[in-house]
């Protein structure tokens, strides 16, 4: 069963909102500065992780273990607390829109398109380093 599996290191991001701007008679659609940043970031840890191999062409399964950091506002009780399981995070970013940042910066690196992606698991918990660990695989 071919796999792969990387760790994306430093605060999650999700993706931004499609931005737009006037040129002449045409709307432009552009992608803002700090989502393609992050994607880039994401491309880069793909294309480690995948050594050289060609894009899976079959269907995939991919899950995405989201590190989230412990708010620095938190007193040594409750930081423990999350860092335990007992509390998880519930704020921004959505993990729909961290999903799609990874599924759109893996785009023909990792396959050819994340419509192969068929099925997607993805949680959120607070961990001491933040950063998102992927596992893309096969799906039998």
């Amino acid at each position: 069963m071919k796999k792969i599996e990387f760790f994306v290191e430093g605060d999650p991001k999700g993706k931004g909102r499609p931005r737009f701007r006037r040129a002449g008679n045409f709307v432009q659609t552009y992608t803002d500065a700090k989502t393609k940043s992050y994607e880039q970031k994401i491309s880069e840890a793909a294309k480690i992780a995948m050594n050289g191999l060609e894009p899976f062409k079959q269907p995939l399964w991919m899950t995405l273990r989201i590190y989230m950091p412990v708010p620095k506002s938190y007193s040594k009780k409750r930081s423990e607390a999350c860092l335990n399981g007992f509390e998880y995070p519930t704020k921004k970013p959505d993990i729909d829109n961290i999903a799609k940042a990874f599924l759109d910066a893996m785009n023909g690196i990792a396959y050819m398109d994340d419509i192969q992606v068929i099925m997607l698991t993805a949680y959120k918990s607070y961990a001491e380093t933040a950063g998102v660990e992927v596992e893309c695989r096969e799906y039998l």
